[in-house]
């Protein structure tokens, strides 16, 4: 299960664009927990690919940049061939915790859920903005109206889900509308799901990178034309 206090059973995936100032030392934290860390380096313009080849990192080329969506599933397409039961998205601007990481994998193993989705409104929010916290509360009422699904925090990027998802799952939407897109799959494939309190800790750099106001209106947009569509 571990060696030297390192798990082997979990791949980390971490998308990446433009975060040369930050993403090797995210990287190397992850390393110092896990054996399998997979950034995918999404067309960055930055020193970023340079900066993920200093850690010892599995490092993934996107030629242009498709999306995190686009850069999520190759992720998981690669760890797939990894010999791993479990699977990590974790950001690459610094705001997740590895500490609620361990716990959800410790969550997952028990084997009642399929996946295991971060919570940041039943845990904690360091630094957040009242336009982002009101931002993602409309966030949780929509994907409600559009899934079905009662969560807390619908557009956390720190998930844990099992091989049974990992194989089957098929981000379509490049861009941040994956995690809408996501939320469907789980939906509609009747994956076995639970929320669990993790913290996230907004610092000057990863508000610098936030969504703006513009691009939720977009991912709305289209995930009601999916919707209207199928």
């Amino acid at each position: 299960m571990k060696k030297s206090g390192v798990d082997t059973e979990a791949v980390i995936i971490i998308p990446v664009y433009n975060e040369a100032e930050v993403v090797a030392s995210v990287v190397n934290s992850v390393l110092k927990h896990f054996k399998y860390v997979i950034c995918i380096n999404d067309g960055s313009r930055d020193a970023s690919s340079e900066e993920i080849k200093k850690t010892g990192a599995y490092l993934i080329e996107h030629p242009i940049n498709m999306g995190q969506g686009a850069a999520l599933q190759t992720g998981i397409e690669f760890a797939r061939q990894l010999p791993v039961k479990y699977f990590v998205t974790f950001d690459a601007d610094g705001q997740h915790r590895i500490s609620d990481v361990h716990t959800m994998i410790k969550k997952i193993k028990k084997g009642d859920f399929d996946i295991i989705l971060g919570s940041r409104f039943l845990g904690e929010t360091i630094g957040i903005s009242a336009s982002k916290r009101i931002l993602l509360k409309l966030a949780i009422w929509f994907s409600k109206t559009t899934t079905g699904l009662s969560l807390t925090d619908t557009h956390n990027g720190l998930r844990v889900f099992n091989k049974k998802v990992a194989d089957n799952i098929q981000i379509t939407q490049p861009d941040m509308t994956h995690a809408s897109e996501i939320l469907e799959i789980v939906a509609d494939k009747k994956y076995k799901y639970v929320e669990i309190p993790v913290t996230i800790e907004y610092t000057d750099y990863s508000r610098r990178k936030g969504q703006s106001i513009v691009n939720a209106v977009n991912i709305g947009f289209d995930t009601l034309l999916r919707k209207v569509s199928k």
